[in-house]
Formats: C-alpha cells, structure tokens, sequence
C-alpha cells in the first residue's frame, strides 16, 4: 500500500483555522495530519512518495448536498451515463462528494433516478465525485411557492410512497423535502423523520405552521430564503421559526443572484454555525447561454441567470466551489464558509464520519488552492 506525505501545506482544521504541516495517506484515507510545530513531522522515511505544496492551503473536498445538474445533464434524467458526466464534472470542480437533488416529477421518474443513483454509487468512476446520498426534492410542495416546479406533478405528504422510493434507492434518501402547511404534512414528518432528515421547502407556512413541523422532527431548510414568505417583523414565518431551533439546519445558494451578499451575512448571524453553502446548479450548469430542459419545463439561461420563461428564477448556473469563493469574498471568514461547504453539509446527510474534514481515517479527498482560493489540485483517495 503506497504511502504518500504531502508535506509544506497549510492545512484545514476546521473552526481553528490552518495548520502549517504534513499530511501522510495511504490506502485512499488520511493516516496522520502532522502540524509542523509538533516537532515529529514525518520526514518522508516512512513515505514511498513525498510532495511539496509550497505552502499552499489544503481544504477538504467540498459536499454539494442540493445539486441537480451540469453539463447539460439532469440527475432527475435517470441515466447512468449523464449521472458520471455529471459527477466528473463536480470532482474536476472541487466538489468530491455530492447528493444530488430530484424534481417533481411522478413516482416512477423518481425511481427510476433513483435507481441510477444507487448504481453510479457503487460503481462511480474513479475520477467522479462520490455520491453519498440523494436530496428528494418534491412532489410535496406548496402550490403557491413551487418555484421552478412542475405544479402537474405536485403532490401530498405520502410517506408510504417515500418509503417504496426509498426501498428503490437503496436506502440513499438523505434529505426529502415537504412544505408544512400542506395536509398530512405534520404525520408525514413523524413517520419519515426518524429515517430521513426532513427538510422544510417551497412553502407557505405560517411561523406557526412551521413551528409545529420542526416540533416534529423537520430540522432543515431548503435553499433559505427562495420559495418561502420572507423575514418580517410581524409574520416571521419558516424564517423566523427555523431560526430559534439551535438543531435546525439552513442551505443558502451563494451565486450573487438567488440571494443578496447582505442576505447571506444576515443568514450566517441568524444561524450560527449552521449554514450549508448549496449550488442548486441545473444542467446548464457549465454550459453557454441558451435554453434548457426542467422537470419538464423551459429554462432559460441568459448571463448567469437561468430562469422560466415568465421570469421566475430557477436553479443556479454555478457551482458549489464558486458560491464558497463568493462568500469569502462578501466578508464571511474563509474557515466559516470552507465549514459551510464541506463538514457542515456531510453531517446533514450523515457521512461526516468518511468525508468533510481532513482527520485521520477519513477519505483522502482534498483540495489545494493557491493565496486567491484559485483551486489548483483535486485529490480523490489521495489520488
């Protein structure tokens, strides 16, 4: 088993900030993080191979938790071969691990991704992101607040029909999505929530309604601020109640254009410690201006901006390592966005113990990046 020591590195160690020191893998897994001060950094005896870094700053591989598509592909598609494009893609970006996110789309649309999902995990090429879990988003929304949702296809709280998608999925369902207010919404929290984390999204919920979904085992918000009743002062909302819950958990999409950078500061104060940086990229992720296909609808995409036909913003044309860059850019500290894009969205959909830091035992996926965050290396299992 070849033994590699990355050494000359400033590395990631969470909350307090970069160590200047070694990293020595083997196996694909991280066997030992040798801070420089120690005094016993690995001085490459034990090593067959020794790579300077030059100084450059080591991060874990970035956790999309909430990504539908790139590359002119769509996870909801169901295809094995747009699902590898589409995880090559993300690992050549960065992101080494993913869970990528369905649309509202009948039952037997849903297995069939499904299905592909639990394929491409098992057999996902070696130079693809790993896929640790599927977000299902919808058919349980609100009408009112479906965004880019296909309304022909929405649904009420079914968690037999979640439990048969699930069976389908091998089990890899790690976040489903549900708007409270609907009917059923509170049973269908009970019974899914002990199985899956539930997930709080395209809503009209009163703070009350909200309230009582959290109550009952929801304890995550989809893309914070898009299709929900904002922030106000006498009608908090989904908002206002996910924020009082410390166990609550908040995606926020960082393009510049789903949320304003004085939104995104407000978000990171308002949920301390628990925000989860998302791309919500579509197909046209990666891909020129033009016009693509969603859930069975027309998006546009024009400058960045992908959008239906009548105007209503869809997804995002960005991805996750770009949102993170965007962050630290708007005055959010780079160890509390690279947390919010790695560690923090792997314990969502419970894999923090195989990936989103860089400790010992954990997959060898990271990331070098230069002093301006230009990412410069992607390594998977150390490779």
């Amino acid at each position: 088993m070849q033994r590699k020591l990355f050494t000359n590195a400033l590395i990631f160690q969470g909350r307090s900030g970069f160590v200047k020191g070694s990293l020595l893998v083997s196996g694909g897994r991280i066997r030992k993080v040798i801070p420089e001060a120690s005094g016993n950094e690995d001085p490459g005896e034990t090593a067959d191979s020794v790579i300077d870094l030059r100084g450059r700053h080591v991060i874990p591989g970035l956790v999309d938790i909430h990504t539908h598509g790139n590359s002119g592909h769509d996870f909801s598609d169901g295809g094995i071969d747009g699902l590898a494009v589409m995880g090559r893609y993300l690992a050549a970006h960065g992101i080494t691990s993913f869970a990528p996110a369905s649309m509202t789309l009948p039952y037997d649309r849903l297995e069939r991704a499904f299905r592909t999902a639990a394929e491409y995990a098992e057999r996902r090429p070696e130079d693809g992101a790993r896929l640790m879990g599927i977000h299902m988003e919808g058919p349980y929304f609100s009408e009112k607040k479906k965004g880019a949702q296909n309304s022909a296809y929405l649904r009420k709280p079914d968690a037999e029909g979640f439990f048969t998608l699930q069976e389908a999925a091998g089990g890899l369902i790690r976040i489903v999505d549900v708007a409270p207010e609907l009917e059923g919404a509170e049973a269908f929290i009970r019974a899914v929530s002990p199985a899956c984390r539930v997930s709080v999204a395209h809503t009209d919920a009163t703070y009350e309604e909200a309230a009582r979904a959290f109550a009952a085992g929801a304890s995550h918000v989809t893309h914070l601020f898009n299709a929900m009743p904002p922030l106000h002062h006498r009608n908090p909302g989904v908002i206002g109640a996910a924020a009082e819950q410390e166990a609550v958990t908040a995606e926020l999409i960082c393009d510049g254009l789903h949320v304003h950078p004085s939104a995104v500061r407000a978000a990171f104060r308002l949920f301390p410690g628990r925000i989860c940086l998302i791309s919500d990229a579509l197909r046209c992720c990666g891909m020129p201006d033009g016009e693509y296909e969603l859930g069975g609808q027309k998006v546009i995409l024009k400058g960045g901006l992908a959008s239906l036909p009548d105007g209503t913003i869809a997804g995002a044309a960005r991805n996750l390592y770009e949102d993170m860059v965007n962050v630290m850019s708007w005055g959010i500290p780079a160890e509390e966005a690279i947390l919010a894009a790695t560690l923090r969205p792997a314990a969502v959909i419970g894999a923090e113990a195989e990936i989103g830091s860089l400790e010992e035992g954990k997959k060898a996926d990271f990331l070098v990046c230069g002093e301006d965050w230009t990412l410069e290396e992607v390594h998977l299992s150390g490779e």
